[in-house]
């Protein structure tokens, strides 16, 4: 599942500082991908050509300063079980306190490498200070300020040579379909209807019980990895801190799947967390196929479909472009009807357009429609476009005013070229550069 790296210590100590400072690095070397943060505890890094993820624990300990000592506990257990590597951060200024203790007997106990960072090491003086965690018994301190930044390096650079290389296998390159939505909409019941289905389905093969289940769907000519998701809940409703953890999980299998199938429950309809979760999926740029499950239990007319269809376009608008499939699991109503809409949308996901034919079309569009006149009177002149080598479709159009062009004309050259070339259920990105 790639590389993590957990941050764990008691309140105060500068944890969400850290992890901030870690998160934003990546956002500052990767210009082409936009919401790198996918949540406010989870977040990409990218150190010596290394790229992992960064869990801030701090998220997950509940109440107020004065934190119980058993969840604290729990906290430090749930991070040394989804980490790879493990750092421990203490404050220099307030020395050992009993729960930095509580905190190093946990991690003494486990086998996973812990650093241990003293922060807020601001000038020489604090540096002598530091000494004293040796006392913790868990081996070199690491001198760091998270705010400035100091210090940061050397533990980063001791931090990525633990990690290995992303595990591959024979289905690393097969398209991924994240099964995603809330509780109870029928996720599992999906994928156990594909695999009760053929007998030619390789069951489950990864991951470990608390993690997503991988599964590899081979059929009808069809072979892709099934990733059955721990529902996404409402932060409101996570109590439990296992439950940030099942989140994240769901967050990662949407980060390192190809295509979402975000099902909703037919009696529910769309919520402000299946909103959520499409966003996710959009700044993600993954492709999405919106499943109407329970349909067999609606009231409906011949109109029903065509009206609920609508509703949904307009509430995920601007990105509507969106393939809507209704489906009953139980009575195995177009389930494999979904499945090839996936497929589709996978196609349209990796189609690559020639850079000959694609400005014979589009540069024939924008002298047809230029675009409206920029600040203080300048005409913006487009003169060639490229699709580029992203994992997503993603456009650079070449002009003499890149900053001059407005969003509505942005709109408006994705809309041509979602009519042009089919981009059904992909989110496109454009960028203008100057030539």
């Amino acid at each position: 599942m790639g590389n993590i790296l957990a941050i764990v210590g008691r309140p105060n100590v500068g944890k969400s500082t850290l992890f901030n400072r870690l998160v934003e690095s990546r956002q500052a070397i990767v210009e082409e991908t936009s919401g790198v943060t996918r949540d406010r505890h989870y977040g990409k890094s990218h150190w010596n050509g290394k790229e992992f993820s960064v869990i801030d624990t701090g998220g997950y300990v509940i109440g107020s300063n004065d934190v119980f000592e058993g969840e604290i506990r729990a906290q430090v257990k749930l991070a040394i079980d989804e980490a790879d590597v493990i750092i421990f951060l203490v404050d220099v200024k307030e020395g050992i306190t009993g729960m930095d203790e509580d905190v190093a007997v946990e991690l003494r106990k486990t086998n996973k490498k812990v650093f241990l960072g003293v922060n807020k090491v601001d000038n020489g003086k604090l540096i002598a200070s530091a000494n004293e965690f040796y006392q913790l018994g868990l081996g070199e301190i690491y001198c760091i300020s998270s705010i400035s930044g100091s210090g940061t390096g050397e533990i980063l650079d001791e931090v990525v040579k633990e990690f290995g290389e992303d595990f591959e296998d024979e289905t690393e390159n097969l398209p991924k379909f994240a099964v995603v939505g809330r509780p109870n909409v029928g996720k599992s019941s999906l994928i156990n209807a594909f695999i009760g289905e053929e007998r030619n389905i390789v069951t489950s093969i990864a991951g470990t019980t608390r993690d997503s289940i991988y599964t590899r769907y081979n059929s009808f000519g069809l072979d892709f990895m099934l990733v059955d998701t721990a529902g996404l809940r409402k932060k409101s409703k996570v109590h439990e801190n296992i439950e940030f953890y099942s989140v994240l999980r769901s967050i990662r299998a949407i980060e390192k799947s190809d295509i979402c199938i975000l099902m909703i429950d037919a009696q529910d309809g769309l919520e402000t967390q299946d909103l959520n979760i499409i966003s996710l999926v959009e700044k993600n740029r993954k492709g999405l196929v919106i499943v109407i499950n329970k349909w067999d239990l609606i009231e409906k007319d011949s109109n029903t479909h065509k009206i609920i269809t609508e509703r949904i376009k307009e509430k995920i608008a601007p990105f509507s472009d969106v393939p809507i499939v209704f489906t009953s699991v139980i009575e195995k109503q177009r389930i494999f009807k979904a499945l090839e809409v996936c497929y589709n949308v996978y196609r349209n996901k990796i189609r690559n357009i020639p850079t000959a034919e694609l400005n014979d079309k589009m540069l024939e569009i924008i002298q047809q429609t230029p675009p409206p006149i920029g600040a203080r009177g300048r005409y913006i002149r487009i003169k060639y476009v490229t699709q580029l080598k992203t994992s997503f479709p993603a456009f650079a159009f070449f002009c003499n005013y890149p900053e001059d062009v407005k969003v509505s004309y942005r709109r408006f050259l994705e809309n041509k070229l979602r009519v042009l070339y089919d981009f059904e259920g992909v989110p496109l990105s454009i960028y203008f550069r100057e030539k």
